[in-house]
């Protein structure tokens, strides 16, 4: 009968078709929850712009590995899934340049149609990239970008997840030397009194060059606060290769004190090397990218003595979440090892943490919803915080996390020993002072 009406009736094959085509309609629009689970299936597609060539690609490419290892820890288990559902990465190399990046984060939220948003490796990168993402009101939790002008702009989307703000980094490896003054482990009379500071003309590196010289209106004066003068001063532009006329000019000033603030591994590596070969060994040496593998394997017994400083340690006592369960440090590091044999170090630790503050985000709200996920990140306390592998994590209007002081970090005999805060972790150990001889 074609499903024609008998008596101004509908015959009862007209019935279930239209029911049919109802039901399907209401599964297109996720309403019918067995015939819409297909739909609420699909991956979470979560975009992330990171530098894997260029300048920053040390870096850039262990924050994928951290990202990607989360990613298989979620997708391997269906009852680690984000509500329900695999995630899936969509990582592009923004080859240490900002205007992909920006270009990349657009096409993320327009053509691939993205939920959430992965931060990339840099202040240089995350200042655009995060400027993005908030004209998209979308979350973006960053990883590395800790120079303050990121955070001055009363953007609502970014959240840190790292110490503080990069200005402030300075007073970390300062105060170590004033504690072991204090604590008579260096002589009043050996205490150093000029510092030299070189640094990379980047957003990060020449932060933590105006919070020590205390050139920025926002900027402490460490090192005028400290009783230090400051003897030479210097940045390099990107793309620098006359590491020992650079290492001959901190010579030529002979400061006690080198603080390095270098934008990635390489670029720490590269002085290292020049300041050996020019011969100038100074009495302390701080250097902002010196805890990463790549640079002890480079730079070898040279690191002894080198101080740096970190987000994160292999022997932090940190306990995250992972799918709502406890999931700490060592159990990521045994894990990570397990997967990628060899050992993590912060650059992936960061990412991985993230992770977990996103992960643990949305399945609180229940969505992926980002003014959501916004609003419960930003209403996290001390006493509620997110749990990460790098500690516990509140933030403040701005975006920068509450209560977290930088850990600083020197190599000795091989190992990268923690040196503060005191009072953070068992096994803090003195400064070596004066750092061994080249």
């Amino acid at each position: 009968m074609n499903g024609k009406r008998l008596g101004g009736k509908l015959t009862r094959r007209a019935f279930v078709q239209r029911a049919l085509g109802a039901a399907s309609g209401m599964a297109a629009l996720g309403l019918v929850p067995g015939l819409g689970r297909a739909q609420t299936t699909k991956p979470i597609k979560i975009g992330v712009s990171l530098p894997l060539t260029g300048v920053f690609a040390i870096a850039g490419q262990k924050h994928r590995d951290g990202y990607q290892f989360w990613a298989s820890l979620v997708n391997k288990d269906k009852k680690r899934q984000l509500l329900g559902r695999p995630v899936e990465l969509i990582i592009s190399d923004n080859r240490s340049d900002t205007e992909t990046t920006v270009s990349q984060i657009e096409r993320f939220v327009s053509e691939n149609e993205v939920e959430l948003l992965f931060g990339t490796f840099s202040s240089k990168l995350t200042f655009p990239a995060s400027a993005a993402a908030e004209k998209a009101k979308m979350v973006y939790p960053v990883p590395a970008g800790g120079a303050l002008k990121i955070w001055e702009r009363g953007f609502q989307y970014i959240f840190y997840f790292q110490q503080n703000a990069a200005e402030t980094i300075g007073q970390a490896p300062i105060d170590v030397l004033i504690h072991a003054r204090d604590k008579k482990l260096i002589k009043p009379d050996d205490f150093p009194k000029s510092v030299g500071i070189v640094n990379a003309d980047d957003f990060f590196s020449n932060a933590i060059s105006a919070g020590l010289a205390g050139d920025a209106a926002l900027a402490p004066g460490v090192l005028k606060n400290a009783g230090m003068s400051l003897a030479f001063r210097q940045k390099w532009p990107e793309g620098f290769t006359d590491w020992n006329t650079l290492a001959n000019s901190l010579k030529g000033k002979n400061p006690d004190l080198v603080m390095a603030c270098s934008a990635s591994p390489d670029e720490a590596i590269q002085l290292v090397r020049a300041m050996r070969t020019v011969r100038f060994s100074p009495r302390g040496l701080y250097i902002s990218q010196g805890s990463q593998a790549e640079f002890k394997q480079a730079v070898g017994e040279a690191a002894n003595g080198i101080m740096t400083h970190a987000a994160w340690h292999a022997a932090a006592p940190y306990q995250g979440l992972l799918a709502g369960e406890k999931y700490t440090n060592q159990q990521f590091i045994k894990e990570f090892q397990a997967e990628h044999k060899r050992e993590p170090d912060e650059d992936e630790a960061i990412p991985f943490a993230v992770c977990q503050g996103m992960e643990q985000a949305v399945r609180a709200v229940g969505s992926t919803d980002n003014q959501k996920l916004r609003s419960w990140l930003a209403a996290r306390t001390k006493a509620d915080p997110v749990r990460t592998v790098l500690g516990d994590f509140s933030w403040d209007k701005r975006g920068l996390p509450v209560g977290r002081p930088f850990l600083v970090l020197q190599w000795q005999k091989n190992k990268l020993e923690f040196l503060w805060p005191q009072s953070e972790f068992p096994g803090i150990k003195d400064v070596l002072w004066p750092k061994p001889k080249w």
